[in-house]
């Protein structure tokens, strides 16, 4: 409200959303109780009744269905926000890690395990990222509804699941190892939505890109040979498996099952990008992102993120051609 929304001003956004549908008290009764998208039967009844042509009711339905959407301050506000938080917990999580033992031997997770003392800085780091998944897992349903909407809810509980997990038992120094990495390419993709939504098509893209480097190096590299390393194997031979063990690399293994699709979606986009010459829609972003017509408009000048989809998060998030929109 004081700082991203006089921010998204001066560099021209403004607060204004989608046209708005005219008031037809029939077809608000068919939109709120029947369906959102008439189908070609219902739209010739509703023609006849109405005596208007398929295509003012089809352009009817198209705007009252964008009309609830944010606007795109909304958006770049949200989007400022986790940026915000992103950058920031991440450097804490450098910071506090560069003077860790274990920052620089993985084997200090498990000496004198579950002996560990837990100091200030680390309570307060993970209790700082707890209380933000809780808070994307919960706005997950208030959101638009995004193509990922299953993998990322599946991602939070994961997420919050491991982080109280680790907590209750005591295995918070690898904790913090898994939180800083994640942390790493996150505020990449914010900043590649800020710099869309404000129209700089060409730091969208690279901010796009450089996300997706830093994405791929750290979920498909270093976690597995870094992380799931010290946590299946390290741990193993130290202090050896028990009950808890097993649930602790099982959500471990499941992170990087959802690393290995977001990676996937992430490298096709890029390769429709090389071919396209742009970055053309991240394959996570909405499932109705835009109007029809401005899908058939746009194809020259949306970038990574239509301008309407929602800010949160996804590949969160993150339209040009009615070809994404049918995907």
């Amino acid at each position: 409200r004081f700082i991203a929304k006089p921010c998204a001003i001066n560099l021209g956004i403004q607060d204004s959303g989608p046209h708005r549908a005219q008031p037809n008290a029939i077809l608000e009764k068919v939109f709120t109780s029947i369906t959102k998208s008439p189908d070609g039967k219902r739209l010739e009844g509703l023609s006849k009744q109405l005596d208007w042509d398929v295509r003012k009711i089809q352009r009817w339905f198209r705007h009252r269905r964008n009309q609830d959407k944010p606007t795109t301050l909304t958006k770049f506000c949200e989007s400022m926000w986790r940026f915000t938080f992103y950058l920031s917990i991440f450097f804490y999580g450098i910071r506090f890690l560069w003077t860790a033992p274990w920052f620089w031997d993985t084997r200090q997770c498990w000496y004198n395990y579950p002996f560990q003392p837990l100091t200030s800085r680390l309570y307060y780091y993970y209790i700082l990222e707890l209380a933000f998944y809780w808070s994307l897992m919960f706005s997950q349903f208030t959101d638009i509804k995004r193509k990922d909407f299953l993998i990322m809810f599946v991602h939070h509980l994961a997420t919050i699941g491991l982080i109280t997990f680790s907590y209750m038992n005591n295995m918070v120094r690898v904790g913090t190892l898994v939180l800083c990495l994640h942390d790493a390419s996150d505020f990449l993709l914010e900043a590649a939505k800020l710099a869309n939504y404000a129209k700089y098509q060409r730091l969208c893209d690279a901010f796009f890109m450089l996300f997706g480097v830093v994405f791929i190096v750290t979920r498909l590299g270093i976690y597995p040979f870094w992380i799931l390393n010290t946590t299946l194997f390290e741990s193993w031979e130290l202090i050896g498996p028990y009950p808890s063990w097993w649930l602790f690399n099982g959500l471990l293994v499941t992170l990087q099952i959802l690393h290995i699709i977001w990676s996937y979606l992430i490298i096709r986009t890029a390769y429709k990008a090389l071919v396209r010459g742009k970055v053309s829609k991240d394959d996570r972003s909405d499932v109705e992102s835009s109007s029809e017509e401005e899908d058939v408009t746009s194809n020259s000048t949306k970038g990574v993120f239509s301008t309407s989809s929602n800010g949160s998060n996804r590949i969160n998030g993150h339209v040009a051609s009615g070809q994404w929109t049918e995907e």
